[in-house]
């Protein structure tokens, strides 16, 4: 089979939850129409109960789709199930491990169950790679919190799959190990593995991700370009810092979206589409305000991702 261009390819997805009890029918996936290009490091963003863990397990195999097609690195999910989950690697939010095993044992058992020839696995390989070597013969319950979690990618990397799925993967972890994580996801993204990355941090999103796709209520709300994704917020902020803080706005800038903050600072949030900062330092000038700084400040994924789920 050649190489695929895209990763992952899903056409009008739909997961429909049935009525039990008391809880309602629940229309979870509507729709989805998703193309992940191969080699790229893919976000899915949305808020809590938006169906982004319906999503990455149907593409896991642990959900049944109700409608609509859905192909793993080429492999259709109904027609090829055990290639297209071979060809993903997920790493779950919860930490699971048998707290009885060793980190190598861990890594073995699950090479095996995927069918992993003893020959061709690379268990110290990856345990290295993600910090655990001097681990390997501990017992899974003295790791720490974060060890667990770095055992967990390394659980999901040992049948080499060429896509891997992070599902809120620096949920509650130090500083530290998020960025040596970060950094281990670099280097595999640079071997040529595609990453689809879900976060709650989404200064993580901005850094790391070349597309971002938002889902809400179960529809992809934005599916674009990282850096165009940012530019859907056309306005800016212009921190000015007076020579004199001041204790009032003046009239002169009424016509504009000023905060007057604490610092005596004034905030000037503005359409750049609209209103050139030319424009507005003149209306400053007129007001009297002699400038001793200033800065502007561009929006970032939170405003966007803020905007458009809560509008929808």
């Amino acid at each position: 089979m050649t190489t695929p261009d895209l990763a992952i390819h899903v056409q009008g997805l739909n997961k429909i939850y049935a009525a039990s009890g008391k809880m309602p029918e629940k229309h979870a996936l509507k729709d989805l129409d998703l193309a992940i290009p191969r080699g790229s490091i893919f976000g899915l963003l949305g808020p809590n109960g938006a169906g982004k863990s319906t999503f990455i397990n149907t593409l896991a195999g642990m959900v049944t789709k109700t409608s609509g097609a859905v192909t793993v690195w080429g492999f259709d999910i109904d027609k090829h199930p055990r290639q297209a989950r071979a060809a993903i690697g997920v790493v779950n939010q919860e930490i699971v491990s048998d707290p009885f095993f060793t980190p190598e044992e861990s890594l073995e058992l699950m090479a095996g169950f995927f069918g992993v020839p003893k020959a061709e696995r690379r268990t110290l390989e990856i345990l290295e790679a993600v910090g655990l070597a001097d681990k390997r013969d501990a017992y899974v319950r003295q790791l720490s919190g974060g060890m667990k979690r770095r055992l967990m990618v390394a659980k999901a990397l040992v049948h080499a799959p060429p896509v891997l799925i992070l599902d809120e993967p620096t949920a509650g972890v130090d500083v530290e190990l998020r960025r040596s994580l970060w950094a281990y996801v670099r280097e595999l993204h640079a071997a040529g593995t595609t990453i689809i990355l879900t976060t709650h941090y989404l200064e993580e999103a901005e850094e790391l991700c070349d597309t971002i796709a938002i889902v809400n209520h179960g529809e992809i709300i934005a599916c674009e370009p990282t850096g165009q994704l940012l530019r859907r917020l056309d306005h800016k902020t212009l921190t000015l810092t007076p020579k004199s803080p001041l204790d009032a706005i003046p009239d002169t800038l009424a016509g504009l979206d000023t905060d007057l903050r604490a610092d005596g600072n004034l905030a000037i949030t503005f359409r750049s589409s609209d209103t050139g900062i030319g424009r507005i330092l003149e209306k400053v000038r007129e007001a009297g305000i002699s400038i001793a700084d200033l800065a502007t400040e561009e929006p970032d994924l939170e405003d966007v991702f803020v905007a458009l789920t809560s509008n929808v």
